[in-house]
Formats: structure tokens, C-alpha cells, sequence
């Protein structure tokens, strides 16, 4: 194999680790990551809800910020008024805030989203 081919194996299978939660109907499509800054990574995905649909409470070890692509979503942050985003809103979250984001409506949901996080920390840990 060359490097390039095991470059993009290894890649895979880490963006199928940080996005293994397909559970709940949600579907996560990991789209591109990049070490960058240093001593952080950047990750790129899109995440599917389906109606009624909740994400979970979590954190993370960086910032996110994404984009509603279809539907709506309450985004749920701890400290501040909770947030109706529709189609073409964009949000952010703190790094190790603790949020949720539960689909509004009976249609489902999509957006992409962009994390940049610590390297050495799991992409999201779960929060009660």
C-alpha cells in the first residue's frame, strides 16, 4: 500500500470513531479532518436527525460552529436562551460548554458542523 492509500485508511477509520454515534436514527458523515492549529484538529461533518430527533447532551474539547442545511433545531446551550435555527442559521458553542440540539418540527434535520478541538481529547464527550 502506499503511504497516500494509508494516509486516507487512517483517516477513515478515525473519522468513523468520532463519528460512531449512529444511534438514535442520527447519521454523521465525517467530511474532512485537518490537524491545524497546533496541538489542535480540525473536523469537518455533516450530521442527519431525523424528526423529533435529539443529539444528546455533550461537550467539546474546542469550539463548534455549523450551519442548518435543512429543516429546523432547538439548539440547547447551558447559559444562555435557547436557540430556533432554521434552514441557513449558523450557531457557535464554546469549547466545554455543554449543549444539545433537538430537531423542531415534523420534518427532519441537517447540518454541518466544524469542530476544532484539542487532538489528545476525544471529539465529544457525553454530559448529564
Amino acid at each position: 500500500m502506499t503511504t497516500r492509500t494509508l494516509i486516507a485508511l487512517a483517516f477513515v477509520a478515525l473519522a468513523g470513531a468520532a463519528f460512531a454515534q449512529q444511534q438514535g436514527g442520527i447519521k454523521r458523515t465525517p467530511l474532512q479532518k485537518v490537524e491545524f492549529p497546533d496541538g489542535y484538529v480540525t473536523i469537518s461533518g455533516l450530521a442527519e436527525l431525523p424528526p423529533g430527533g435529539s443529539i444528546g447532551r455533550h461537550t467539546h474539547p474546542g469550539i463548534e460552529t455549523g450551519y442548518l442545511l435543512e429543516g429546523e433545531a432547538v439548539m440547547i446551550i447551558d447559559g444562555q436562551a435557547d436557540k430556533h435555527l432554521k434552514a441557513g442559521d449558523s450557531y457557535s458553542i464554546p469549547a466545554g460548554v455543554v449543549h444539545d440540539a433537538r430537531v423542531h418540527g415534523d420534518k427532519g434535520a441537517k447540518v454541518m458542523a466544524v469542530w476544532v478541538v484539542d487532538k489528545t481529547k476525544p471529539l465529544a464527550t457525553p454530559a448529564p
